[in-house]
């Protein structure tokens, strides 16, 4: 095969398309053959020079999410990931005809799916499972509240609390039009984070409770409405920032609601955790991703020369669902 390939990289002037080395994979990694990918948040800070983890900067190969063909597998890869099959998975470099990752992060691809659609699915997946269920407890019956759910990560959230049959779902969005979308799929409420009082929105549809488990992808200013409107005893699982970094945070009525508090990101994660959390949302959710019930939304998709374009789109955020490069 050829020793290079087109990519993504990450220029002077911001992401340009250039050749670069078709990857080599380490003992525990697998080589694939992209045919799609999708873009995430986490995408266009890299795009400006910023990290995500340890990776960005100059030269680096863009993308983080993929969709393609086993190439090739490392001496230490578990048989289950073999040359020739159908996947879907998450790492560094997607932005390419060819991409690697650790094992613990390739999911095989469902019978019967397009592999657009399959690019769009391994984040949300691990990160909304993780948060629902490892961290967040949702079991069946209970409320829960998605700050930011007209995400491709909120969607899936929903999707999964139903395959788990959580109880009351409800969700955010500043736009009205996305939160009649909301609604449109099965949201109990969709409220605007940004109003005054939201949280009151929120207690009056759980009979004056609050959401049991909250995960919220907004954080910054808007957290103290948040515990609000959490369940005494709930828990917030800040899975995101959209709205800021930081903000005034009312310790006094965190006791008072006693919620507990949980940050997860998969950037401070080793390859082991992040096998373990690849394997327990296999366990819970194989046979529903199976049977088509976890899906999203494909918004747009661009070729993979198109990448600015596709970055600037994302950044304009009037988009519902994936956004898709295609390689192949």
């Amino acid at each position: 095969m050829a020793s290079m390939m087109r990519a993504i990289v990450l220029g002077a002037d911001g992401p340009v398309l250039a050749e670069a080395p078709v990857p080599r994979p380490g003992p525990a990694e697998v080589r694939v053959r992209v045919h799609a990918c999708a873009l995430n948040r986490a995408d266009l800070y890299m795009a400006e020079g910023r990290r995500h983890g340890e990776a960005g900067g100059p030269g680096t190969v863009l993308g983080l999410e993929w969709a393609g063909v086993v190439d090739a597998v490392g001496s230490e890869v578990p048989g289950h990931v073999r040359a020739g099959q159908r996947v879907m998975g998450s790492g560094r470099g997607a932005f390419a005809d060819y991409a690697v990752a650790d094992w613990g992060r390739v999911l095989p691809m469902p019978d019967g799916i397009e592999t657009a659609q399959a690019a769009a699915l391994p984040i949300a997946l691990q990160t909304m499972h993780d948060a629902l269920a490892t961290h967040g407890g949702l079991r069946a019956g209970m409320s829960l509240l998605i700050h930011g759910a007209s995400t491709a990560v909120g969607l899936m959230g929903l999707q999964i609390a139903r395959c788990l049959n959580a109880g009351w779902v409800g969700g955010s969005s500043t736009s009205a039009a996305k939160r009649q979308r909301l609604l449109e799929l099965g949201m109990d409420l969709a409220v605007d984070p940004s109003a005054a009082g939201w949280s009151r929105q929120v207690l009056a549809a759980t009979a004056g409770k609050g959401a049991d488990v909250v995960v919220d992808m907004l954080s910054g200013p808007m957290i103290n409405e948040t515990l609000a409107a959490t369940a005494i005893e709930g828990h917030i699982v800040n899975v995101g920032r959209l709205a800021g970094r930081t903000g005034s945070f009312d310790f006094d009525l965190h006791a008072l609601r006693r919620v507990r508090y949980s940050g997860v990101t998969f950037r401070t994660r080793t390859p082991e955790e992040v096998r373990w959390i690849t394997a327990r949302m296999l366990h819970d959710l194989r046979e529903p991703l199976n049977e088509g019930k976890l899906r999203l939304p494909v918004d747009r998709g661009f070729a993979l020369e198109q990448c600015a374009q596709a970055l600037a789109y994302m950044r304009a955020n009037g988009h519902f669902g994936k956004i898709i490069l295609r390689v192949v």
